[in-house]
């Protein structure tokens, strides 16, 4: 019953929409015609779309917005779906799932794509560790399947899961895109379907091999990334690195800034990630008992967000012996900035002094990409902790842009 319920909403809302895009439909039928006309072979892409969630899919109920299975919505847009594709028999089996076809791309591109419906599908406030694993698990099963992975992610986490596959999915050569909306699909003003349509193309088009986000008409490196509004359509900036992409009347990759796995070593999925890890974030006046508190086991890493360019009171010596009696027990503790631009670095007395007390510097990473990172680093359960400690202030997925300088690890 509440599937037809849902069904039919469907349906009226897509009557009702029909006057209202007619005339963008008439111009996108137009346009599909003449990129057929251009007389270049085409080439036939797959992606595989990843569904877990958000905003994008949601409808409106009375007890609020609740996830609806996006495909069905999907199918109703042109730009997403050509109603005139038939697959063969042939074709369709060579799909995991029922597979729908893009319509013609300019450079004439055939994408073609089957999404896969999580259950539950997820508000991203309940995403954890266990389900970027799912992600990662679902990306390597299908990994020669496909040429390219969309993965529609709530946005409030969006940057914590980007950050954590771009470390999990290693020696990764083929691209990854999360993406989701500010407004759900189905509603008139939908950031949704553009954000959709331009992650199919990226995904299908161009040889990014990398994890990002792709929001706004903006690609940006998923571990670079920070959510910084609410309530506007421009809801993420990666303040350490420009955009990889532009996508305007022409679409615009800074390949120079492409990040890409130099080893000949094949990809391969590390779904398991440090769960004893936290971000404890300074403010003034923080006591000494509240950093305690914070540094006992189980923890086995803390991302310290001090102040400027990685500052801590340096005149609270009580404070200070509790970061060295964290740090001799073999906690990992890593320097990161509270600013949105800069990097931590040991110029100022007030962040030197840290050196002293066993932590680390954390260069210029987002919290998102450094609680990622440790939380990867510390499941190596073969490495030693100098050699985590290393691998933590080392470039490894373009999380770093400006490097720790090379010298031992005081403490």
């Amino acid at each position: 019953h509440d599937d037809a319920i849902r069904s039919a909403e469907i349906g009226s809302l897509h009557d009702e929409y029909s006057y209202q895009t007619f005339s963008r439909m008439t111009e996108f039928s137009y346009k599909k015609t003449q990129v057929e006309k251009i007389h270049r072979p085409e080439i036939k892409k797959r992606v595989l779309v990843l569904y877990t969630g958000g905003t994008i899919g949601m409808i409106y109920s009375e007890k609020g917005l609740i996830p609806f299975p996006i495909e069905e919505i999907i199918r109703k847009f042109p730009m997403l779906n050509d109603f005139d594709y038939e697959f063969s028999d042939e074709e369709r089996k060579s799909f995991p799932y029922p597979p729908i076809s893009m319509p013609l791309t300019f450079n004439k591109f055939l994408i073609q794509y089957c999404v896969v419906s999580y259950d539950p599908l997820l508000d991203s406030s309940n995403m954890n560790m266990d389900d970027w694993g799912r992600i990662a698990e679902d990306i390597g099963r299908y990994y020669k399947d496909f040429d390219g992975f969309v993965v529609l992610h709530g946005t409030d986490t969006m940057c914590y899961t980007a950050s954590a596959l771009s470390f999990m999915l290693e020696h990764l050569g083929k691209p990854v895109i999360i993406t989701g909306a500010q407004v759900p699909l189905l509603e008139l003003r939908s950031d949704g379907r553009d954000n959709i349509l331009d992650s199919l193309i990226v995904a299908g088009e161009y040889v990014i091999p990398e994890v990002c986000i792709l929001f706004n008409s903006k690609l940006f490196r998923g571990n670079r990334c920070t959510k910084v509004d609410s309530s506007r359509m421009d809801a993420f900036n990666s303040p350490g690195l420009p955009p990889l992409a532009t996508l305007e009347i022409d679409i615009k990759v800074a390949w120079d800034s492409i990040h890409r796995n130099t080893e000949l070593v094949s990809f391969t999925v590390e779904k398991n990630m440090n769960q004893n890890v936290g971000i404890l974030r300074l403010f003034p006046g923080i006591t000494p008992q509240t950093v305690r508190s914070f540094l006992q086991p189980p923890m086995e890493g803390v991302i310290l967000l001090s102040f400027g360019a990685g500052n801590v009171p340096d005149r609270n010596e009580a404070l200070l012996a509790e970061l060295k009696a964290a740090t001799d027990k073999g906690l990992i503790i890593l320097n990161c900035s509270q600013c949105a631009r800069g990097h931590v670095n040991d110029k100022y007395a007030a962040g030197r002094i840290l050196l002293s007390k066993g932590v680390i510097l954390g260069g210029d990473m987002t919290a998102e990409a450094a609680l990622a990172k440790l939380s990867y680093v510390l499941a190596k359960k073969e490495m030693t902790l100098e050699k985590k400690k290393e691998m933590l202030q080392r470039n490894i997925r373009g999380e770093l842009t400006t490097l720790v300088e090379d010298k031992p690890t005081e403490g």
